[in-house]
């Protein structure tokens, strides 16, 4: 036979594999069903624990054997998977209802995580049995084959409340993700039952019963005003703060934070993120109030201590904790789930709706059942009844009988070819028999000991029981109050015994206002080397260690620890640099090279000198270029909020040689690179504007260029060694600004 060659478009293969991967998963993985709230790894599990025979009243079993039966008999998707969801089914700290009574280490609130499936037990819980897993026998859902259809599975679990809403669910799958956070169940069913007596209620009239999540790890809800939106449009941000609450340390006049409840998304790596976030705190300016960090936290709950130095404002370190830790944290609303096949965002409404609907079909399916059932046994019993009223009859029968067939063919059609009678009488009353076929093996089938005068009387009892059921089976059935009140009746016992108290407060809080208080400003020495590494030091280290520290650094100035420093290039340009930004510490610390510090780059621009904003904003400074160029500039041009500014303009090819304070007082001479030196007062330098090029302070010949500046006060010695000779400065000839200088003579 020849092949079949079928041609197709490529994207057309790629398109369809692609989405049936894709619906895969968001149904038979990653997706909960809006009916049982559960995801097919969790009801598989369930189940098979169910059928193992492992419930709550009974003793535990290991683990790793309700995985390998889960795996080989329903989920063939790997044991890591189904035992991560037993897992999570026992974890109160995860789970609002713990479906799972987990036996040994099932992890902790802090990230532990559990132990090997090998050394764990585990059992339903009792309201698991009761809630999920009853009236399994009675048809009241479908069961479909499993993966290989060796076995039957449900498929869906019968669940009695809304399970969705009591623990949430959580699940990424193919270009969506759910994330449900869990709910009191209490709330949950007072909202049911009111939806079940009036169902013209909306989201937001529900709320009036579900005042919003509860998690499991407590908190406090801040945002309740916006929960309304949240739960009518299935999607939203809830922000989740913790519960701190201020201690007296005994014995001591300072306070500590306890932190005793938080928020549901810092379970796990979260709590340790907490306490490195707050040490980080601690060690900077903002939280130097704490003066310790510890977990106390234990079996009993969370205790989270951070101890207070003396004199710290409580208030302000928890608003700080809130601003700058997880402890107030946004947990993302997106109510999607598997609903009619396919997945959808529900409103709170429209969860509610579709489990009273789901509540409605097992209800009907369930009673359908039992009334079949009681109607088979009514048949049954007016046979009986009806057989004992004529027993004598029925024995001659079969005693008369040759066999089983010849005796329930008389019985069921008044046949009586054949069988021997004593009167013509007893075979006429035996034709007018018309038993049904059930009525008729329960007759040949009934034992002697039935026709004591008690036996008769209590098979009389049974039949007036069976039919004072049918009646109430038949009435629940075709009316709808009936059903709802069992509905109701059913969740108000679930209320009864397994509701708690809400964990969760909800408010409606201002946002976090951080008044950030101001470090105290304390005297510092900047200090940064020919390597262009910066520190700063307290003066009291710099005065032991002056010596040492003029030595070694390029740059030594006395500065406030807030101040702002104004590092000058070049280039020409003028970058800000914050005190506080630079590292304090030791003398011998090495520091923080200056390009990591500012917008100052090494590789483009060499630094000329740092001055303190403070103090040259009420100064002038000269600038003096390598063409010659000089000007002063006043120094409140260059206090500016920008991070990097042009300090002065330059010709091209032109370059920043220094800058200085004026003083006036003193002259100033400029150096060339073939040694010729004008000496002027810089009282003769004009002021100029930032964008100004300057004027001349020397005139150069060609190919010669400014080398340096020096500044000398006015009759003070001052000796300089240049190209190898040592010149006097102070007795050069004081030139007017503009001249080509005198030529050092060798």
């Amino acid at each position: 036979m020849p092949n079949e060659v079928i041609q197709t478009e490529y994207a057309e293969i790629m398109q369809k594999s692609y989405i049936d991967y894709a619906m895969s998963v968001i149904v038979a993985r990653a997706l909960p069903d809006v009916r049982d709230g559960l995801k097919p790894v969790q009801r598989r599990t369930l189940y098979d624990m169910h059928e193992l025979g492992i419930r709550w009243d009974r003793p535990y079993r290991k683990s790793a054997r309700i995985v390998g039966d889960t795996m080989g008999k329903y989920h063939p998707h790997g044991d890591s998977s189904i035992y991560g969801a037993l897992v999570v089914l026992a974890q109160d700290f995860k789970m609002g209802l713990p479906l799972v009574d987990g036996h040994g280490n099932f992890g902790s609130i802090e990230g532990d995580g559990a132990a090997a499936m090998r050394y764990t037990e585990a059992r339903l819980q009792k309201i698991t049995q009761e809630a999920f897993l009853s009236d399994l026998d009675k048809g009241v859902v479908d069961f479909v084959p499993n993966f290989d259809e060796t076995e039957k599975e449900p498929s869906v679990l019968p669940a009695r409340i809304p399970n969705l809403l009591v623990n949430g669910s959580e699940g990424i799958a193919v270009g969506m993700a759910t994330s449900i956070p869990p709910h009191n169940l209490g709330e949950v069913i007072d909202a049911v039952v009111a939806l079940i007596r009036d169902s013209s209620l909306t989201s937001e009239d529900l709320m009036k019963y579900i005042k919003g999540p509860d998690f499991p790890t407590g908190g406090i809800i801040v945002n309740e005003s916006e929960l309304p939106q949240i739960y009518s449009t299935g999607s939203g941000k809830i922000k989740v703060r913790g519960r701190v609450t201020v201690e007296k340390i005994p014995r001591t006049d300072r306070k500590r934070l306890v932190v005793t409840e938080i928020p549901y998304t810092m379970i796990g790596a979260g709590i340790g993120k907490f306490l490195n976030d707050a040490a980080a705190l601690a060690d900077s300016k903002l939280g130097s109030d704490i003066s310790d960090i510890s977990n106390q936290s234990s079996k009993e709950g969370i205790r989270i201590v951070l101890e207070l130095r003396k004199g710290a404002d409580p208030d302000y370190i928890e608003k700080l904790l809130y601003k700058k830790t997880r402890l107030e944290d946004t947990f993302g609303v997106n109510m999607l789930a598997v609903s009619d096949g396919r997945p959808e965002t529900l409103s709170l409404h429209d969860i509610l709706e579709a489990h009273i609907d789901f509540q409605f079909e097992v209800t009907t399916r369930k009673y359908q059942s039992m009334l079949d059932s009681e109607l088979q046994k009514k048949e049954i019993q007016e046979g009986l009844i009806r057989a004992v009223d004529v027993i004598d009859l029925i024995i001659e029968i079969l005693r008369g009988s040759k066999d089983r067939t010849m005796a329930k063919n008389c019985l069921v059609y008044g046949t009586t070819d054949g069988i021997r009678f004593k009167s013509r009488k007893s075979k006429s009353d035996a034709a007018k028999l018309r038993f049904t076929d059930a009525q008729a093996s329960a007759i040949l089938e009934m034992r002697l000991y039935k026709l004591i005068g008690l036996e008769i009387d209590a098979l009389t009892a049974e039949y007036e029981e069976t039919v004072k059921k049918i009646e109430k089976y038949t009435d629940i059935l075709n009316n709808y109050s009936s059903m709802a009140n069992v509905i109701v009746e059913q969740l108000e016992d679930f209320r009864k015994q397994y509701a708690t108290d809400r964990k969760t407060q909800i408010t409606e809080a201002e946002a976090v206002v951080l008044e950030e208080k101001k470090a105290e400003a304390f005297p510092v020495v900047f200090l940064m080397d020919r390597f262009g590494y910066a520190r700063t030091i307290d003066e009291s280290v710099y005065e032991k260690n002056r010596d040492a520290a003029d030595e070694e650094n390029r740059i030594v100035l006395h500065c406030m620890s807030d101040s702002r420093l104004c590092v000058f290039t070049d280039t020409g340009k003028q970058h800000i640099l914050k005190a506080e930004k630079v590292p304090h510490g030791k003398f011998r610390d090495k520091g923080t090279p200056i390009d990591n510090l500012c917008n100052y780059d090494s590789s483009e621009e060499t630094y000329l000198q740092v001055y303190s904003l403070d103090e040259i904003k009420t100064q002038k400074l000269l600038f003096t270029t390598a063409h010659g160029f000089v000007k002063a500039v006043e120094g409140s041009e260059f206090d500016v909020a920008k991070l990097t500014v042009a300090a002065t303009k330059l010709e091209e090819g032109d370059r920043l040689v220094d800058v200085h304070p004026v003083h006036f007082q003193t002259s100033m001479v400029i150096a060339t690179r073939n040694n010729y030196l004008l000496r002027t007062q810089e009282e003769s330098i004009p002021v100029q504007k930032k964008g100004a090029r300057g004027v001349y302070g020397i005139r150069l010949t060609s190919g010669d260029e400014v080398d340096k500046v020096y500044y000398l006060e006015d009759g003070a010695p001052t000796e300089v060694e240049i190209s190898g000779k040592t010149v006097s400065l102070n007795r050069l000839h004081i030139a007017e600004r503009g001249g080509k200088g005198t030529k050092l003579r060798k």
